[in-house]
């Protein structure tokens, strides 16, 4: 079981390096990890194992963040309309995305990062994304508002990116062209 001593924190350099691609049929190893993955952001969220085993909510965690350089991430996410969206994807790509921007009126945050970071993230308001499955079966998705940001975070993640090197150093709550918040209930 992951737990938040597991997870590397800001300045480890696996969060800045681009995670190498996984390969098909996945070694037990890696089909365990992708696993584990799903099993961290399910269980986060559960209050009591929450507690229990001192866990940080989150709805998303990539392999970059426990130090291992695979293309893999899980998000788990009950949606606007109160549909869970929970997945994990493999070598994920966003294949077409919306003119439209959107951004977490509330700003983001990481598991990786134990510090408020104040200013606006912009993110694409819909994509479309491609990904694989354990089994190296490759699915689609479109995904719009809380799902859409925080694939494009973890996919961040899996090229080196932090969240907040999005944000305007000078003026982080500037208006951003183009770009309705989001507000989570």
């Amino acid at each position: 079981m992951i737990l938040m001593e597991h997870i590397v924190r800001e300045g480890h350099p696996a969060l800045r390096t681009r995670a190498e691609e996984m390969k098909f049929p996945l070694s037990e190893t890696d089909r365990e990890l992708s696993e584990d993955l799903m099993e961290y952001v399910i269980n986060s969220q559960d209050p009591d194992l929450s507690l229990e085993f001192g866990l940080r909510p989150g709805i998303g965690l990539a392999a970059p963040q426990l130090n291992i350089s695979k293309r893999v991430f899980a998000l788990h996410i009950e949606s606007e309309d109160n549909e869970a969206i929970s997945f994990i994807a493999i070598n994920p790509k966003i294949i077409s995305h919306s003119v439209e921007k959107t951004y977490l009126a509330a700003g983001e945050g990481c598991l990786s990062v134990d510090r408020d970071v104040e200013g606006y993230v912009p993110r694409y308001a819909r994509i479309t994304i491609k990904a694989y499955d354990t089994e190296g079966n490759e699915f689609k998705k479109r995904l719009k508002g809380l799902a859409a940001i925080a694939f494009q975070h973890e996919l961040d993640h899996l090229n080196g990116v932090m969240f907040f090197d999005h944000i305007d150093k000078n003026k982080p709550y500037k208006d951003i062209p183009g770009a309705t918040p989001f507000e989570r209930d």
